[in-house]
């Protein structure tokens, strides 16, 4: 499948040192990090980050293996406490909440390592990721009580249009762990959607897939955003992926960022070179 590139989108600044597209200017950001960092011990893995994500972008998190990414991603869901610095999440401080209660407040995430419930069946999988909007007691639970019926029937009918996206409602009885990986790579997508996110963050979705998973991939991500109207986070090495759909791009190296801008800016950067293919030996 071909991925139609479209027009480039432009950036403006916002208050601090951050940048989002500029259709997204008259709002918000969605999330805004200021001067972020974390240190375990006596290292520290991640320094002065600064990101700001519009209400409906589609960004990316790039930079070497080990230079802080996942880190970023385990901060901004509270999997890790900040050590210093703030995480804004629709204008809101998360710095007293736990994972739990980030993810309620609207940030939902992939892993780079799938993480599915394989005994279960695939729409199982998806009402796991419900749990937010089911409304009933465990009393109404236990004893099959009306509004268990109730709520059970919507969530069924919530995790098929949620498959369907994926074009994987026919696969709602299979299990999970029988399914092919880029499949699953799609489930655990359709798991996030299903709580209803504001922000969605993938954690390299293209890992393990071939260049027509991938450009299909991207064709549903620009789809899932602009179904949802949410912005989009994503890690990845894929950088036909990342410069076909991101609108804005920060480069992480040794837990820092070293540049953000546009897809075209940030191909010509000379500091992401550097980081990605080392310094240029000069010429003799």
């Amino acid at each position: 499948m071909a991925f139609t590139k479209r027009p480039p989108t432009k950036l403006v600044p916002v208050p601090s040192t951050n940048i989002i597209p500029e259709r997204d200017v008259d709002k918000n950001p969605i999330l805004e990090c200021r001067h972020l960092g974390i240190d375990f011990g006596g290292l520290t893995a991640v320094n002065d980050f600064n990101l700001a994500i519009g209400r409906t972008e589609i960004a990316g998190l790039i930079g070497p293996n080990g230079a802080g990414k996942t880190t970023v991603f385990n901060l901004l869901t509270k999997v890790y406490q900040p050590t210093r610095g703030t995480i804004l999440l629709d204008g809101l401080d998360t710095h007293a909440m736990t994972t739990e209660q980030v993810n309620k407040a609207g940030i939902a995430r992939t892993f780079q390592n799938i993480r599915l419930f394989n005994n279960l069946s695939v729409e199982d999988n998806v009402k796991l990721g419900l749990h937010n909007h089911i409304n009933y007691t465990a009393a109404e639970g236990i004893f099959r009580l009306p509004r268990y019926w109730k709520e059970e029937k919507r969530a069924h009918e919530s995790a098929l249009e949620l498959l369907s996206i994926f074009d994987m409602q026919d696969m709602a009885g299979v299990k999970a762990g029988s399914l092919p990986y880029g499949a699953q790579r799609r489930l655990e997508i359709v798991r996030a959607l299903a709580t209803n996110p504001s922000l969605l963050l993938l954690d390299e979705p293209a890992a393990g897939m071939n260049p027509s998973e991938t450009a299909e991939l991207m064709e549903n991500i620009v789809k899932i955003r602009d179904m949802f109207q949410i912005a989009v986070l994503l890690i990845e090495h894929d950088m036909s992926l990342v410069m076909g759909i991101c609108e804005g791009i920060a480069v992480l190296n040794f837990g820092h960022i070293i540049a953000k801008g546009t897809p075209e800016e940030i191909q010509n950067n000379p500091a992401v070179i550097e980081a990605y293919l080392g310094k240029k030996k000069e010429d003799a």
